[in-house]
């Protein structure tokens, strides 16, 4: 069964700040979004990688990768307004009918080896496969109402990659409203199919602000200074 994944990296990064998008900011020697195509063909080779970036940024990205002599194989597509839309543009590269894939935020560098094959794994099983962790800060929910509690051991924080049986999100993102989920599994779970999760890793972060961007670093150094 063929394996593909969409890394989604067509955001503009207002929460980081002005200047170059993070996706594109070097950190531990590269380009963000170089680390996170890397860590998946570290995994398989053979996986089929689609990269989704802003359409004004291709030529930015393919100048980085001439830059950073960036050879790991992958198509560009043409990002969209909003997550749904550039994930649908993903989806329509793929010709194939039948395989797996995992769709994962480009602003995740620190995802593993293990959370990425047990996806796929669990995926061709079941037909889903949600990363999710345990939370450890107290939660409450704040609503017009005030605020109340919300018990920490029945809320979990989900992550990517998010791997799906291809007809099967095919289908999903063929809905009129696709683009009003925040993520993959919400569309799933609306179309009435059952979701299947599986631990995920506190350190797969979304690098979404200047501190995150510097513990990423930090820990992509080390890293870097355990394979040399």
């Amino acid at each position: 069964m063929k394996r593909y994944v969409i890394i989604v990296a067509a955001g503009l990064s207002k929460r980081m700040g002005e200047g170059t998008p993070k996706q594109f900011r070097v950190i531990a020697g590269k380009p963000m979004l170089m680390h996170t195509i890397a860590a998946f063909d570290a995994v398989e080779t053979s996986l089929n990688i689609i990269v989704v970036i802003p359409p004004a940024s291709i030529p930015t990205w393919q100048e980085l990768c001439k830059a950073h002599n960036f050879n790991i194989p992958h198509q560009l597509v043409e990002g969209g307004p909003t997550r749904g839309y550039s994930v649908k543009n993903g989806l329509a590269a793929i010709e194939d009918d039948e395989g797996l894939v995992a769709i994962h935020d480009g602003a995740r560098p620190l995802v593993d080896k293990r959370i990425i094959l047990e996806g796929f794994e669990l995926a061709a099983r079941t037909g889903t496969a949600i990363p999710c962790v345990q939370l450890t800060d107290s939660l409450r929910l704040v609503d017009t109402y005030g605020s109340r509690a919300l018990p920490r051991t029945k809320v979990k924080a989900i992550q990517t990659p998010q791997c799906f049986l291809l007809p099967m999100i095919k289908q999903a993102y063929d809905a009129q409203d696709f683009m009003n989920f925040t993520d993959d599994a919400q569309l799933i779970e609306r179309s009435g199919l059952p979701l299947s999760l599986y631990d995920g890793n506190l350190g797969n972060i979304k690098v979404t602000t200047p501190n995150q961007l510097i513990y990423a670093e930090i820990m992509l150094q080390l890293q870097n200074k355990k394979s040399s």
